[in-house]
């Protein structure tokens, strides 16, 4: 029964096997009409304009946004809107790329004379090689599918998917095409993942200033300790009067000393339980670097020495992980 538990995983997997179905069937159909497309947008001046009505609109919105994060420049326009004004947004610079599954979608339609009349290339998306749209443009891409997953056979899903399927192969080809690199990607994404990888610095999550916490080597291991409880980042930096890295302490140091030598421990003096030559990092490299260097060396602090060798703050893990880069 369809509204049982296991009538309904069974509905699900229908549903998968139908889209995926649908997808893998456009691989045969790709023929040079594909690589003609992508010389049209890749030669255009301008920009690429999506256009769809319902279902076909938002896939459309889905293929721009896309094209658009990975370097060619596309926007979205809806084919009702075009037609009380939002034509002036398409200049003969443009490339339109226009969606219908039946390819006689009264709005779409409506753009091609605009589209011959001021010579914009147009490429269409259909179902329907012998449609309206499909003889209109300049090249046509089908994105035909044999069945829909609905079981009334009406409602866009596998059609839906093909074409945004597509979409996506264009947007890879011209990725391709064009070079397009990783840090090209976070260039469009700073507030992703990716772009606080490549473009967060050491520099901008360091502790400096008056949050550094600093001891002379004299100083007694309780001066050290007050130090790093006070400035909670678990480590002090031993340093001289000009403020050149002697060496850390750190709470492990402490912790251990504790163990091993118990309350004449705290009349140590810094210098004499520091780890010389600490772990440092530029505070120009990426803070994606010195996350990996503190899982390399299972630890969770690095020192930042300006260009004197001088101590010009702390960077800590968690200031890391709060940024999201992972």
């Amino acid at each position: 029964m369809p509204n049982t538990p296991e009538g309904l995983i069974e509905i699900a997997r229908r549903v998968l096997r139908i889209e995926s179905e649908a997808v893998a069937a456009l691989g045969p159909t790709i023929d040079h009409a594909f690589p003609q497309a992508i010389e049209i947008i890749a030669a255009a001046a301008g920009r690429v304009v999506v256009s769809g009505m319902g279902k076909s609109g938002l896939v459309g919105k889905k293929i721009a946004a896309t094209l658009a994060s990975t370097g060619t420049p596309a926007f979205f326009v809806h084919p009702a809107e075009a037609s009380h004004g939002d034509l002036g947004m398409i200049t003969n610079r443009d490339v339109v790329i226009a969606i219908s599954n039946s390819g006689e979608t009264e709005e779409i339609v409506r753009l091609i004379p605009f589209l011959k009349r001021f010579s914009v290339r147009l490429i269409a998306m259909t179902g329907n090689r012998e449609s309206t749209l499909a003889k209109a443009a300049d090249v046509h891409l089908y994105v035909g599918v044999h069945e829909e997953a609905c079981p009334l056979g009406i409602v866009p899903t596998a059609s839906t998917t093909a074409t945004l399927a597509m979409g996506d192969a264009i947007a890879v080809a011209l990725l391709s095409r064009n070079g397009f690199r990783e840090e090209d990607f976070a260039q469009y994404h700073p507030g992703g993942s990716l772009g606080k990888k490549l473009f967060i610095t050491v520099g901008d999550l360091i502790h400096s200033g008056d949050a550094l916490p600093l001891i002379a080597p004299t100083a007694a291991m309780m001066q050290a300790v007050i130090e790093i409880s006070s400035k909670r980042l678990g480590t002090a930096v031993v340093v001289d009067d000009r403020k050149n890295i002697l060496g850390i302490v750190t709470d492990g140091d402490i912790r251990r000393g504790i163990e091993k030598w118990g309350k004449p421990f705290f009349d140590m003096t810094a210098g004499e339980v520091m780890t010389k030559n600490p772990k440092m990092i530029a505070r120009d490299e990426l803070a994606a670097k010195a996350l990996a260097v503190m899982e390399q060396l299972q630890i969770t602090t690095l020192v930042v020495p300006d260009e004197n060798g001088a101590v010009l703050g702390i960077i800590h893990l968690h200031d890391i992980l709060k940024k999201g880069i992972v």
